[in-house]
């Protein structure tokens, strides 16, 4: 695999955002860096709101 045009960084809807800065602060980083390993999972470079939604239902919120 050509590792030159990965990027660790991924972009996030406003949706997604959103979503995001609705977690409780002191989760807040545990739950983004769980949310963008499932888009990385799903091999997307954009966290969207399905996927942080996806990621909320895992934790059971």
């Amino acid at each position: 695999m050509n590792n030159s045009n990965f990027t660790n960084e991924l972009q996030w809807t406003p949706e997604a955002k959103t979503k995001l800065k609705k977690i409780p602060y002191f989760v807040r980083t545990q739950a983004r860096q769980r949310i963008e390993e499932l888009a990385r999972e799903a091999e997307q470079e954009i966290v969207t709101a399905e996927i942080v939604e996806q990621a909320r239902l895992e934790f059971g919120q």
